[in-house]
């Protein structure tokens, strides 16, 4: 077995269909085993027999429209992968506090890097403009998650 997150993209924890327990539930739904949510971001762990990773995540997008009724795209990373990530601490030296905010992107395009690492200066700095310029360089073929939630996913991978 093999330990993934699911990083869904556009998880809005406001949206009853995106709650932590019903994604929990439509991964079980697929057989995956020791399903736990991080923080109701759209992060979910789970263990499967698979190493097909492009089948996985296109397993999950189809079938959370038909039992939540949103569409999702879908990026999975092993542990060895998100491990590897905070191994190489690609913040070194940059205090993870204001006015800094770290984040990592992950791509969908397995051709491309794991993640982008950037510090962002949240005084002269609007999320949704940020996002809007990745969008546009790299599609929405992409999700970013904090690097404090990076290091959550990966203690929730750990303690399994």
């Amino acid at each position: 077995m093999t330990t993934y997150v699911a990083l869904l993209r556009g998880i809005m924890p406001t949206n009853p269909n995106m709650k932590s327990e019903k994604l929990k539930a439509v991964f079980e739904s697929l057989g995956f085993k020791n399903v736990a949510t991080v923080i109701a971001s759209g992060n979910v762990v789970f263990d499967s027999p698979s190493t097909n990773v492009a089948a996985l995540e296109t397993k999950i997008e189809k079938e959370l429209p038909l039992q939540l009724g949103f569409n999702s795209s879908t990026i999975i990373r092993s542990r060895e992968e998100i491990e590897k990530l905070v191994k190489k601490n690609p913040f070194k030296n940059i205090k993870d506090e204001k006015p800094n905010y770290l984040v990592v992107t992950f791509f969908k395009d397995r051709q491309k890097d794991l993640c982008t690492t950037l510090t962002i200066d949240d005084k002269g700095l609007v999320t949704t403009s940020y996002m809007s310029g990745l969008e546009k360089k790299h599609g929405k073929a992409i999700t970013t998650r904090t690097w404090k939630t990076v290091g959550r996913i990966l203690k929730k991978m750990e303690n399994r």
